[in-house]
């Protein structure tokens, strides 16, 4: 079972916004290096070479327990650059640990699970073959189950040697091996797929320095506005020379000589450009390098201020899912309320390849499913432009009813992937956080208020309280449950539940007849205890504490196992094919 860990749902949290752009290089400096340069590469090149080199070294320097001073100071020394670039590189060398170890974690962790369910599927599998056995089923598939159990023991056998290393860099406080420029890259070179110089070309291509408000931006990458367009100039350091000492024996360096070009940004993103520049705001610059030659540039600017949710008038929830999100516009008693008598979902106008790419899907008190079809099955860059659109609709609402967003702070880890193809495919190509993440990020530029909640048994409540009340899908119904969960409210039994639960056990006991005897049909063993189960939980749940009704092992949770059970509600043939999570 994977843990849920409590993150920051502030919008100060750390959000950040980039801008892409690219940058054309026009002017040069006159002369070479002759101690840093190698062979006809131009000063731009040479800097990020000795940038990576440098981020390299103090990689293994940090490894080595060297100091921050001391990683600097020598970096200087060894590369040729100043000490801002030289700091940047150790900055980058330690974010590369730190991700690292923290990942390391998440591996043991999510290796533990896998490793748990791999040999319970080794139990079954060794009952089976025992069974069939003794029951002396022909020899063909004697032999088919004990290459199933061979299977399954190399399996298990990989999991536990891949847990038992990553538990010895725990110990040691080590990390696994890492591999600049690409692990695959490099797989694909000592595979003879693709050449050494694409590998060592993907090891220097990067050039990176932080803003510093005292300096008015970036003291490195200076980027102006003249005459309509964005110019860029980059800080050589490996040119600057030293001509004496000061008082305190530090190098007196000339000043170091520019590269200087046009800067091309999104015609979408010039407006906040131009306004972060005239306020003399901070920003992050990462310069990049591609196989054909272009520059590309990232421009990183940290995103603040916005405002705390006030739920005073209610909120619009939001329900992610594969193909689309359910929204519910929740009124301040916690209960869906209808629509403005104006409103309208903003139709995006750069969709429209065909008919139904973006489908708006109406249900009665204030419910709506938002469906864009391709959003489940395209590629990576379409997928990520879509979830774009998507934000912006979603938020868009949000500031026609002058209403915060309440979404659920989604985490599917790889430890949730198993053997079986079809769901990893879905998992893994799915990206749940990518979209809250883009609508947390879109909400923050536009000042809309937003509450990350927890997610657990958000379609569990309202597959069993809402669904049927208001006819809406269970992913509808989950949305009331996100918006009510970030308003505070709590989810008690009601009558009409209690009343449900009576008449499931008396449909159960009616379908529990000799002629039925296998598992999910009827009252089993296995819905009886979970009945039994249900029922003493029942009695003391609306006495619990928020927390305790929505634990893992609450009374809803056995309510998700009995959905499971066929036919075993009223409002069966209602369900949809996705599972109560």
């Amino acid at each position: 079972m994977r843990k849920w860990k409590k993150k920051s749902s502030s919008p100060d949290s750390g959000i950040s916004y980039t801008v892409c752009g690219e940058f054309f290089p026009e002017v040069y400096p006159a002369f070479r290096s002759g101690k840093w340069s190698r062979g006809d590469e131009d000063p731009l090149d040479t800097e990020m070479r000795l940038f990576c080199s440098c981020m390299r070294w103090a990689f293994n320097r940090l490894l080595e327990g060297a100091s921050r001073d001391d990683v600097k100071k020598r970096g200087q020394e060894i590369f040729g650059l100043n000490s801002r670039y030289a700091d940047d590189a150790r900055l980058k060398a330690k974010a590369v640990i730190d991700s690292q170890k923290e990942l390391l974690e998440i591996e043991i962790d999510e290796t533990e699970s896998k490793l748990s369910r791999a040999r319970g599927k080794l139990g079954q599998a060794m009952r089976k073959l025992a069974r069939a056995e003794k029951k002396g089923v022909a020899p063909e598939e004697i032999e088919k189950l004990r290459l199933v159990i061979n299977g399954k023991n190399a399996r298990v056998a990989s999991l536990e040697k891949k847990l038992a290393e990553l538990k010895v860099h725990q110990e040691n406080g080590t990390i696994p091996k890492v591999v600049f420029g690409g692990k695959k890259l490099w797989k694909d070179v000592c595979k003879r797929r693709t050449t050494r110089e694409k590998w060592r070309a993907a090891r220097r291509n990067r050039l990176y320095t932080q803003g510093d408000e005292t300096k008015g931006g970036n003291p490195h990458f200076k980027m102006s506005h003249q005459n309509g367009e964005f110019r860029l100039a980059v800080t050589i350091s490996h040119l600057s020379e030293q001509t004496g000492t000061d008082a305190k024996g530090r190098p007196i360096m000339t000043r170091a000589p520019k590269v200087e070009g046009k800067l091309w940004l999104p015609e979408k993103h010039r407006d906040i450009v131009r306004t972060w520049l005239a306020m003399g705001l901070p920003y992050t610059v990462e310069l990049i390098r591609t196989v054909d030659g272009r520059y590309l540039v990232h421009l990183t600017f940290s995103l603040s201020g916005a405002p705390e949710p006030d739920f005073a008038r209610g909120c619009l929830s939001v329900d992610t899912n594969p193909d689309g999100v359910g929204l519910c516009n929740v009124g301040p008693s916690g209960q869906p309320e209808p629509w403005p008598e104006d409103f309208s979902v903003p139709y995006p106008l750069n969709l429209g390849k065909y008919e139904g790419e973006f489908q708006v899907i109406p249900y009665p008190n204030g419910f709506i499913y938002i469906r864009i079809p391709d959003l489940e099955y395209a590629r990576g860059f379409r997928r990520t432009y879509l979830i774009g659109v998507l934000a912006k609709v979603v938020v868009d609402i949000a500031k026609f009813l002058g209403k915060p967003i309440a979404l659920e702070d989604l985490d599917f880890g790889k430890d949730r992937l198993d053997t079986n193809r079809k769901f990893n495919r879905m998992a893994s190509n799915f990206p749940y956080a990518k979209v809250v993440e883009a609508v947390c990020r879109r909400a923050v530029k536009e000042k809309v208020p937003f509450k990350l909640v927890p997610p657990r048994h958000t379609s569990t409540i309202g597959y069993w309280k809402y669904m049927r009340r208001f006819a809406v899908p269970v992913h509808c119904a989950a949305a009331l449950v996100i918006g009510r969960r970030a308003m505070g409210c709590r989810e008690k039994v009601t009558r009409e539940l209690k009343q449900l639960f009576e008449q499931i056990k008396q449909n159960l006991a009616q379908k529990a007849t000799p002629d039925k005897p296998r598992e999910g049909r009827g009252m089993t063993r296995r819905v009886r205890a979970c009945l039994k189960r249900l029922e003493k939980k029942m009695q003391a749940h609306n006495a619990l504490p928020s927390w305790e009704q929505v634990k893992f092992y609450s009374l809803w949770h056995d309510f998700k196992l009995l959905a499971r059970v066929p036919a075993v509600t009223p409002f069966s043939r209602c369900r949809t094919n996705r599972q109560a999570s």
